[in-house]
Formats: C-alpha cells, structure tokens, sequence
C-alpha cells in the first residue's frame, strides 16, 4: 500500500510538471507570436523589401527582353547621326542606353528621373542592360528629351509601321478599327494652383450673391486667360471634369487598344494646318472642347494617312463631339470608312416632333406624313456645310406678315415649322450599321479602348503630374511611352503571349 501511495504521487507530481512545462512553453511561443505579429515595420525594411524584389525579378526580365528585342533595329540613323555628332567626340553614355533607361521607366511605372537613377545605381543588371559603366546625371536624361524630341517622335513613327502588321495578325478585325481622341498633360505653372481658381469663383460668388441666375463657374472660366503666363503651350482646357492648363495632344488607337498616332496641337501643327479655325472662347467649356476636337480630326486624319499610305481602316469610332455633316462625309469619301459609328449629340437634335421623308427624300410635315414641306432655297453659314432649308405647307405671307394656317402646329415660330436636309445626311443616319441593335452596342464599346489607353498613358506610364512646364521634354515623355507601348506590342507577339500587347508588367510581377 505505501508502495502503491508512492507510486500514485510520483505520477501526480510528473504530470503537473509536464502541464507546468507544457503552459511555459505554450506562454513562450505566445509572447514570441505577439512579439512577432506587432513589431513595428520601419521604412528603412520597406525599401529593403522593395530593393530585393527589385533585383530578384528583373534580371530574368532583362534577359527575356535581351531575347525578344533589340533597340538598335529601330532606332533611326538620323537619329544616331544627330547623337553622335553633337558634341564631335565621343560620348560617355551610348544613344541606346538612354533609350533603354528612358522606356524602362514607363514600363516600370518609375515616376520621376530622380527615382530612375536611384535604381540605375542600386541594380546592377540594369544599368548593364542599359549599357551604363557609370549612372548619368539627372540633367543629361532632361537635355537628352529636349535636344532629341524630334529625332523620338520619328523612332515611335517607324515602330508603329513595324507593328501595325502584327496588329493585322493577332485580329484584323479590331486592327481595321480606328478611334480618336484628345488629352492633355497638366503642366507644372501657377494657373494649375488650385488656389487660384478657388480664390476667383469665391469672389465671384460673394459679388453675386443676389443673383442666382448668374454661374459663376462659368464665368471665371471666361475670366482665366487662355494661356499660362509662363509657358504658351500650357492652353486652358477642361478634361476629366475640371479646369486646367495642359499641352493638348490627339491620339488615334485601333481596336485592340494599341497607339497608331500622336498629334500635339501646338505652334507647329497650326502653321502646317492653316484650315483650323482660330480658337474663340465661349461661356461653354464643354462646346469649345467639342468645336476643337471635331475641327481638329479631319487634318490629324490627312497626316496620319500621309505617313502610313499602306494603313487602311475601314471603322471608325468617335464620341458625339464628332457628331456633323461634314465630318460624316470625309470620313466615307476621303478616307474611305465604311462604317462611322458616331453617336447622335443632343445639340444638333431639336426639341420639337421629328419630321420624316417621302420617297423623293422630302421633309414631310410631323403630323401629317403625305404633306411634304416646301422647298425654300439654300442656306450657306460661315463654318457649317451648305444645307437646303424646308418650311412648313401651310404658312403664306398675309399683308407683310407670315400666318401659320395649321389648326395643330408643331412650332411656335411665326414662320411655321422649318427644317433643313444636307449631303450626306443618309450616310449619318446609316453609318454603314442599323443604329440602336445589339451589333451596334457591341461595335461601339470597343471605342472605351482609346480610353484606357490614355489612362495608361497618364497613370501607369507616368506622364501626367511631373513639375515641368517644358513643351519640348512634355511631348518625348509622351513619344517614349508610345515607343514603350510599341514595344510591347513587339516583345508580346515574339513570345506569341498576345496577351500582353497592352503591358509586360505581368511578366516583372
């Protein structure tokens, strides 16, 4: 029995002791889990993270790239002249290496230079992939944009005949498609201050207080000048739902989304285009954008065709800015576009019952579809096509004065209904396509992919919200990444992963 006792408080002491070490290194592992789970993460672990997974991936990306693209192919020997025989010696850094550096950093998403250099310095396959012995000065990569903008806008012309028959070969549908648009790069000047603008509309609203009739939006938009004192180039737009000083640029993309062409609207694009209408500003920002996007598509139109006779598209997407007689017929007769899917803007339509037509193409009056309405000559206006005017049956003219004798007219107008036709008015109400059908909705949305171009542009590829107020260094910025979205169009289709023409940025995640 003692034995037996023995024995039994041996084994109550033993297990306490394994539960007393069990809950000791139960509570260990706690603190250190805790310790762990809330320790404090510092910016100096962040950037070391970020500078490992920098290194780590990239090499394997400079060696596909090394693989599928070589940069000398398309870098024009104009340009290679101009670079190399500026100064009469030799150059420390190559023409390829600021090209690589320069197009790495769009498709990297690198926004500034200052952060360029930094991964020049920290990452070695970089700056071999660059062929850079030594990282170049912030102000080499600011000249090199600035002397050589021109000799950049002709290497992404070139890539882009490269790349439009591979375009041609991965859908030729949507590569028959055209679409156009403008944008603008804010630049760095005073008028873009916030506070300027605020400071207008508040003393606006205050001095008008008692009149609520009054928009005082709109008026200190008449009230802003039309350009920045400090920079020209720097025009006063309204994009993207504000007001804002930008360099105004056109971009034309086809139907898979790739740039086809990049216009800026600057001095040089007027004097090659003394067509264009001199710019006026109304109390409408919405209509001037609306009046200069559609006088602006026909001479971008002309120079894209003239650079690249070979192209030739046969659908073109626009929004309703585009919406007009004239536009409608040099799309189909100069350019030869079977389908112009342009929706129907609100302000050519007018309020009243819609007229139709006889068999002749006549007018007919709104409640009566057998009465044609008459024929009344034909009226010309400064900036509009020619059009036949139409006025209603049943006005005359009684003792110097015109009567409606319409027991239910459809206007209030004294002289009665009046309407007008125009050339070319079958092809805007058949555009080639049967408006409202599901083939027309499916057709149109392609056009949200100029869109997402922009945005990439603007977001991914970093050209928007740099401190530079210089035209020349806006527009290369603007050409690199057209150069960079042509080489990925190229790097895609060579590892034949057409899912990535619009970014390779899958290939470095």
């Amino acid at each position: 029995e003692i034995s037996a006792c023995l024995v039994g408080s041996e084994m109550c002491i033993r297990d306490r002791y394994n539960r007393s070490t069990t809950n000791h290194h139960t509570h260990l592992r706690r603190r250190k889990f805790m310790a762990t789970k809330y320790r404090q993460i510092s910016l100096k672990d962040t950037f070391s993270d970020c500078q490992d997974m920098f290194i780590e991936d990239t090499p394997s990306f400079f060696h596909l790239l090394d693989e599928h693209f070589d940069i000398n192919e398309f870098i024009p020997s104009v340009f290679t002249n101009a670079f190399y025989q500026h100064l009469g010696r030799n150059r420390v850094y190559p023409l390829s290496g600021f090209l690589s550096a320069l197009i790495l950093q769009k498709i990297f998403s690198i926004p500034t230079d200052s952060l360029l250099i930094l991964f020049l310095s920290l990452c070695k396959e970089l700056r071999h992939f660059c062929g850079f012995s030594k990282v170049p000065d912030a102000p080499l990569f600011t000249r090199f944009r600035q002397n050589f903008e021109p000799y950049i806008e002709l290497m992404f012309r070139q890539m882009v005949d490269f790349t439009e028959p591979i375009c041609q070969l991965i859908d030729s549908s949507l590569a028959q498609i055209l679409t156009f648009d403008t944008s603008g790069v804010e630049l760095f000047v005073n008028e873009n201050n916030p506070k300027t603008l605020n400071a207008l509309i508040k003393r606006l609203k205050s001095f008008y207080k008692d009149k609520p009739e009054v928009d005082p939006y709109k008026m200190a938009y008449g009230l802003m000048p039309s350009q920045a004192a400090s920079c020209p180039d720097a025009k006063q737009m309204y994009i993207n739902g504000h007001f804002c000083y930008a360099d105004k640029f056109g971009i034309l993309t086809n139907g898979l989304g790739i740039v086809r062409d990049i216009v800026f609207f600057d001095d040089d694009f007027k004097a090659a285009h003394p067509e264009l209408p001199v710019e006026k500003k109304s109390d409408s920002p919405d209509e001037d954008k609306t009046i200069s996007d559609s006088a602006a598509l026909k001479p971008v139109l002309s120079d894209f065709f003239s650079a690249h006779p070979t192209f030739h598209p046969n659908t073109f997407l626009g929004d309703a800015a585009f919406d007009s007689a004239d536009i409608y017929g040099f799309l189909k007769n100069d350019f030869g576009f079977q389908k112009v899917l342009i929706p129907y803007n609100p302000r050519n339509e007018s309020p009243l019952k819609k007229v139709g037509y006889n068999e002749y193409g006549y007018p007919t009056c709104p409640n009566d579809p057998l009465l044609a309405m008459k024929y009344c000559g034909i009226t010309s206006e400064k900036g509009r096509s020619d059009r036949i005017k139409w006025c209603c049956p049943k006005v005359r003219m009684k003792n110097g004065q015109w009567i409606c004798e319409c027991e239910h007219p459809c206007s209030t107008a004294k002289k009665g209904r009046t309407t007008y036709t125009y050339e070319n008015m079958e092809f805007r109400m058949f555009p080639g396509i049967q408006r409202d059908t599901i083939e027309w909705d499916a057709l149109y949305k392609i056009r949200t992919s100029i869109e997402r171009a922009i945005n990439h542009f603007k977001t991914n590829m970093c050209i928007a919200g740099k401190h530079t107020r210089n035209h020349a260094t806006t527009k290369a910025d603007v050409f690199l990444a057209g150069i960079a979205s042509q080489l990925t169009v190229i790097v895609a289709f060579r590892m034949n992963c057409p899912e990535y023409i619009r970014s390779l940025k899958p290939l470095v995640a």
